[in-house]
């Protein structure tokens, strides 16, 4: 049995920070950051069962041609991440009531649709959309779960750190790989490659405004790092701690990204939200065939 302090629930018995009840969530969930984007996906639903808001934390459950799914935004961040997915997981695969995991437990699908920047000169930012094959995470989360060394690729790690040179005295990378499910069922047709999970937007991204970065080279040394084939194609903040909880839980999880800018030429695209309309409504279409 949990204790209390661990499987933390609020009055009405809703699990605390997502604020719904077992029978909410859609077995196949689709996560963004932004709580505006959950909101502008369950446009695109036929019907609505369950709308709520907590937080940054917006759940849309409903229906898209006859397939039910839920939308929901995390907010930014793989600590964000790491609470939504535990969570999630709650709801399906612990009692309540009991306080008790359950003997038989449920698989999730688990999509994340975000924005991100490319760190490869030839990848555009007008309708260009990059799959996470693998995600390389710098924000050291894995290593705080006592199963997060059984789950994250060995040799694609250390060969990251040695290739990097790393500094001790920043969190310990870690290298994971998507589902081969999803990226096999969701991912046809876009570029894949190996997405860099950084915990913050600024400093861990070599960004300055008036504090100054400790490491200016990560973004020429991390372009140029590659493995099985996939290079190291762009940079974001959440997709490493997904990939990780979800192996560890034995959930499906996939990130796809509309690339919005690039590091490398400085190109931005402004009206991203047309290529983000376009990524919504082919995903949305792919999941109806899962």
């Amino acid at each position: 049995m949990l204790k209390n302090a661990e499987l933390v629930l609020n009055t009405d018995g809703s699990v605390y920070h997502l604020k719904l009840n077992p029978g909410d969530v859609a077995e196949t969930i689709i996560l963004v950051g932004d709580p505006g984007r959950a909101k502008l996906i369950s446009t695109y639903f036929d019907e609505i069962e369950l709308e709520n808001q907590n937080r940054e934390i917006n759940t849309f459950t409903g229906t898209y041609k006859d397939t039910r799914l839920t939308v929901m935004s995390t907010g930014m961040g793989p600590d964000n991440i790491e609470i939504v997915v535990n969570e999630l997981d709650a709801l399906f695969n612990i009692d309540f009531k009991t306080k008790s995991p359950k003997e038989e437990k449920q698989s999730l699908n688990l999509i994340r649709i975000g924005t991100s920047g490319a760190l490869q000169a030839d990848i555009g930012v007008i309708e260009s959309y990059v799959v996470s094959e693998y995600a390389i995470g710098l924000d050291g989360l894995a290593y705080f779960y006592e199963d997060g060394p059984n789950v994250i690729e060995k040799n694609m790690t250390q060969g990251f750190i040695d290739y990097m040179k790393w500094d001790a005295n920043l969190p310990r990378p870690y290298a994971i790989r998507g589902s081969e499910y999803l990226l096999e069922k969701l991912g046809y047709g876009w570029r894949k490659g190996i997405t860099l999970t950084a915990p913050g937007f600024y400093a861990p991204q070599g960004r300055e405004l008036r504090l100054k970065v400790k490491d200016k080279t990560i973004i020429d040394r991390a372009c140029k790092y590659g493995y099985n084939g996939y290079v190291v194609s762009n940079f974001e903040m959440e997709t490493s701690a997904l990939y990780s909880l979800s192996a560890m839980l034995g959930h499906e999880a996939m990130t796809v990204c509309d690339i919005i800018a690039n590091r490398i030429t400085d190109d931005f695209n402004p009206n991203y939200k047309e290529s983000m309309n376009h990524l919504i409504q082919q995903m949305l279409d792919r999941l109806v065939e899962l």
